[in-house]
Order: C-alpha cells, then structure tokens, then sequence
C-alpha cells in the first residue's frame, strides 16, 4: 500500500470536552489519597507524584495513546508502586481515565498496602480509619467492607454497623439475607459482585463496561483488609473506587466524538446522482 492510501492523523481536530455523569454527588464523593472521580488525570498525576515524592526503589507506568486517528495524546492510566520488603511497607496507585472527549475523568482509582510484618496495624484501627473518612458501609464480611452508591447515597441494606460491629462482621461471611437485598427484581447484579469481575478486568472502558451496565448501582467503593500475622492484625489493604456511572456515560461520549472524528478523516461523499 502505498503512502498516499494510509489514513492521515487529524492534527487540527477540535475536541469539545463533555463532562461525564458521575455516581457520586459534590456533597458526598469518596477518595483515594484526594483522588475522587472527579479527578482529572493531570490533578491525579500531581497526587500520585506527590504521594512517592522522595521514595526510591519505585516504578511508573504512564499510558498516553492517541484519541482516535489523531496526534492528540491523553493519559488514560497511571501505575505508581513501590515493592514490599521485610522493613518496607509495599504500595501501589493506580488509576484509570476516559478520554479528552469526556475530560479525561477517573473513573477507576486502587490503592493496595502490602504492609511490612513489623507495620502491620490492627484491624480495629483499620477500620476505624475507613469509617471516620467514608462513614458506615452498605454491607460487610468476607474480609471487606463495602459502599454501594445509588442516587448519590450510600445504599443502606438494613444492616447498622458501627466501629465494634464491623469489626466483628468483617471476617464472617457475607450475611446471606443482607446481600440478596442488593440485586434487583430485573436481574441486575449485586455491585458485591460486580466489584469483584471488574478487578479481574483491564481497566478500560471497553473491558468494564459490559459489568458497568450490569450493576444494580452506580458506583462503589470496597475496601478489603486480608488478615496479617495474627488474627487482629491487617497484612493487606486495597481500597478500591469505581464509578460504574461515568463509565457508561464516558463511552457513550467517546463513542461521539470518536465517530466525529473518523467522518472528519474519511467524509462521506455528498455527490448526488446524475440525471438518467
């Protein structure tokens, strides 16, 4: 195929920004280290980078691919982490970003601790942490706690926990009547569920929307603490932010910009047929 055949980058295309539907409300938008999904990927850049600022041993995984067939380039991930050790409490953030055409907006933010053996904090101050920053969970057992969000809220099941009651639940299983309360009569899946398909996923649109459109929520957050050297003590934490709003909200923006753009490229013919 010769050169003039191959498809030419769009170097002058204007993309016209739309901020994408969010699960989370101004007055209630949880975070990770200050990054909510409100977070550009340039603003959650700078937090990440502030966050390991002086650390050494760590390692950075940037993507910046190109939107569509042109030569604009946007971060849509962002991989900062430093190994654990037996002295050295390992860390990982990691997030994920739509395109320019949806203002490159989180929409998936993780931070997991590998706690040293010798740093390891207990489970009640674990939890205690959580609930002072994200209030009482949705539901909790099988070592996590999690936030369904509905509407803007945080999903209540019936279940009324306090510090000293998760505690106690959080390494029992999942009580069996409280979860079923968070699938619908349509078949919509549990976000419990949901959450835990999405992290085996990439963390692209295209790979988490399919679970995005299934949930019966609009975003969660889970935040799970795997038993350390003893039972009390907490050897892993993950906190875990996804807002399955924004993802079907940012795909269908990119979808329009992206078809935008391709028309720009290749137009389609307007010529009208001759008089027979």
């Amino acid at each position: 195929m010769g050169p003039a055949a191959l498809p030419t980058a769009s170097l002058a295309y204007d993309i016209k920004p739309k901020t994408p539907e969010s699960a989370f409300a101004a007055k209630l938008r949880p975070d990770i280290l200050g990054v909510s999904t409100d977070s550009s990927a340039e603003s959650a850049r700078a937090i990440f980078e502030s966050a390991f600022r002086g650390r050494t041993n760590t390692s950075t995984d940037i993507q910046q691919p190109k939107f569509g067939g042109t030569a604009i380039s946007y971060t849509a991930a962002l991989v900062f982490s430093l190994p654990s050790g037996p002295k050295q409490t390992g860390e990982v953030l990691s997030g994920s970003f739509s395109s320019p055409a949806s203002s490159n907006r989180a929409y998936f933010v993780s931070r997991n601790l590998t706690f040293a053996q010798d740093q390891q904090p207990s489970k009640a101050e674990m939890i205690k942490q959580v609930m002072d920053k994200y209030g009482a969970p949705t539901i909790v057992g099988n070592q996590h706690l999690y936030y369904i969000y509905r509407a803007g809220k945080i999903v209540s099941v019936g279940a009324k926990y306090k510090e000293a009651t998760a505690l106690e639940a959080v390494d029992r299983p999942l009580e069996p009547r409280t979860a079923i309360k968070l699938n619908d009569a349509n078949g919509r899946g549990s976000c419990v569920a949901i959450v835990k398909r999405s992290l085996a996923k990439e963390k692209t649109l295209s790979a988490m929307l399919g679970e995005a459109k299934g949930a019966n929520c609009d975003g969660a957050l889970s935040v799970e603490l795997t038993t350390g050297n003893t039972p009390d003590r907490v050897g892993n934490a993950q906190f875990t932010l996804l807002d399955f709003k924004r993802m079907i909200s940012a795909a269908a923006i990119d979808g329009e910009a992206l078809a935008a753009e391709q028309n720009e490229r290749n137009p389609t013919p307007r010529a009208s047929a001759p008089k027979l």
